[in-house]
C-alpha cells in the first residue's frame, strides 16, 4: 500500500467536502444512510460488505471488502417551510434555501486475509435554513408581538464534516472487529435572531475526536449480523454563539448506535434490516426543552435548546443481482420525529421533522473493476404544530439523487 497517496486522497476529498455547505435534516438531522448503495436500501448497512463506507458505516465491514475505493455525490432537495400566527395576521413562509451537492468518498486496503484499512469522508448532517425577511422594516418571521422581531433574513447554516480511517481485524474465517477514529470539524452561523437578543455573529468554528466501533458477523452461508456504536463526540465551543447554544456555546455529537441482520433469500437476492438510535436528548444544545428554559436564557446549562427527543429509526431494504452487470435495490426507512408540540417555535430553525423514506437504486457493472452505482428517495410532507408562544407549524418534505463511482483495484 502506498499510504503516501492513501492519506494524500483522503485529504483532498476532505477539502472538497470542507469548502461546501451541508444539510441533512432526515432522521433529525443525521443522513438516512451513507453511501449511495445504503441509500438506495433505505439506508440498511450494518451486516452489509458491498462498499468502502466502514469508517461511518461498520468499522469491521473494511476487513472484508478488499482493495477498492467510491466517490460520488447527491443532489438533497429539502423543501421547509413555517406557519406563524403573528400581529398582521397568520404567515407562511418557505425556506430560500432547498438544493444542496453534498459528495462523499470511502477508500480501502487489504492489507492481508484478515486485515482491511480504509479511509471515510462524510457530511455527518446539518441544518442549513433561510427565510426571507417578509414584515415592513425589513423584519423577518420571529415577530410574535408587535414589537419583538428578528431583523433581515433568519437561518441557520450547521455543517458537520467527519474523515475516519479505519483498521478491522477477523478474528476467525467468519467474525471481525474494527474501529475508527473519528476527527470532526464543524461549523455554524445563525442570523436573524435579534428577537432572542442574538446580534448576527458570522460563522464559527469547533473541533472534535471520537471513535466509532464496530462487529460484523456470518452465521452461516445465508445469514450475517453486524453492529456498531459511537460515543458522545465531545466538540470544543463555538465561541461565537456561547449566548445560544447551551453550556456556552457547546454543541457536540450525540451518542449513535446500530445494528442489522441481512439474510441471502435465494443466491441472487439479499434483504437487510437495520435499527438506529440517535440519541440527540443527551446533547443539552440540542435536546433542552426551548420554552420551558426559556426564563434561564440562552448559553446557560439550563437554558434553552431545541427540545429534541431521541430518534429511533427502522430501515429495510432489498438488492437483486439481476445479472452480473445490473444490480437492482429498494428500501424504506422509517423514523421517530424529535420535535414535540411544546418546542416548535424554535424549530422554525431546524424542521427535521419528517418521518419515512422511500428509497429506489442500481448499480451497473461494466466490468470486473469499475461501477456506477445512482439512487434516490423521497420523504414524503410531515408537519408538527405548536401553541406557545404563538401558534406555529412547521413541515418538511425531501428529495434527493445522487451517483457514486467505484474502482476495485
Amino acid at each position: 500500500m502506498n499510504v503516501r497517496l492513501f492519506a494524500w486522497r483522503g485529504l483532498a476529498v476532505a477539502a472538497c467536502l470542507a469548502a461546501l455547505p451541508a444539510a441533512h435534516a432526515t432522521n433529525g438531522y443525521f443522513p438516512h444512510g451513507f453511501g449511495l448503495k445504503a441509500k438506495g436500501m433505505g439506508g440498511a448497512s450494518q451486516a452489509l460488505t458491498h462498499d468502502a463506507f466502514a469508517g461511518v458505516n461498520n468499522p469491521a465491514q473494511a476487513a472484508w471488502v478488499g482493495n477498492r475505493f467510491e466517490v460520488g455525490a447527491e443532489i438533497f432537495n429539502p423543501k421547509r417551510s413555517a406557519t406563524l400566527a403573528t400581529p398582521m395576521g397568520s404567515m407562511t413562509v418557505e425556506s430560500d434555501k432547498n438544493a444542496f451537492l453534498i459528495p462523499e468518498m470511502g477508500y480501502n486496503v487489504g492489507l492481508s486475509n484478515r486485515l482491511g484499512v480504509g479511509i471515510t469522508v462524510y457530511g455527518n448532517g446539518g441544518m442549513n435554513t433561510e427565510y426571507p425577511a417578509v414584515f415592513p422594516g425589513d423584519t423577518n418571521f420571529f415577530c410574535s408581538s408587535a414589537t419583538v422581531c428578528g431583523q433581515g433574513k433568519l437561518g441557520v447554516d450547521l455543517m458537520q464534516l467527519i474523515v475516519a480511517p479505519t483498521v478491522a481485524y477477523k478474528l476467525t474465517d467468519r467474525h471481525s472487529v474494527g474501529v475508527s477514529p473519528l476527527l470532526v470539524y464543524q461549523s455554524f452561523k445563525a442570523y436573524g435572531l435579534q428577537a432572542f437578543g442574538l446580534p448576527n455573529q458570522g460563522r464559527d468554528s469547533s473541533t472534535g475526536m471520537g471513535v466509532r466501533l464496530g462487529y460484523l458477523g456470518q452465521l452461516s452461508d445465508s445469514v450475517s449480523v453486524g453492529a456498531s456504536f459511537s460515543p458522545k463526540i465531545d466538540m470544543s465551543r463555538f465561541k461565537k454563539y456561547g449566548g445560544l447554544f447551551a453550556e456556552n456555546g457547546d454543541f457536540d455529537i450525540p451518542e449513535n448506535f446500530s445494528f442489522g441482520v441481512a439474510f441471502k433469500l435465494t443466491p441472487a437476492v439479499q434483504l437487510a434490516l437495520d435499527y438506529q438510535r440517535i440519541n440527540y436528548s443527551g446533547v443539552r444544545a440540542i435536546g433542552n426543552a426551548s420554552m420551558a428554559n426559556f426564563a434561564n436564557g440562552f448559553g446557560a446549562a439550563n437554558g434553552p435548546g431545541f427540545g429534541w427527543q431521541d430518534v429511533k429509526v427502522a430501515k429495510i431494504g432489498v438488492q437483486w443481482q439481476v445479472n452480473p452487470a445490473w444490480t437492482l435495490r429498494a428500501g424504506y426507512n422509517i423514523g421517530s420525529n424529535p420535535v414535540r408540540s411544546e418546542d416548535v417555535y424554535l424549530n422554525i430553525l431546524a424542521p427535521g421533522v419528517v418521518r419515512s423514506h422511500l428509497t429506489v437504486g442500481a448499480t451497473y457493472a461494466w466490468s470486473a473493476k469499475e461501477e456506477l452505482t445512482v439512487a434516490t428517495w423521497h420523504a414524503r410532507r410531515h408537519n408538527v404544530e405548536g401553541t406557545m408562544p404563538a401558534p406555529t407549524r412547521i413541515g418538511m418534505s425531501q428529495n434527493g439523487f445522487g451517483v457514486q463511482y467505484s474502482r476495485k483495484f
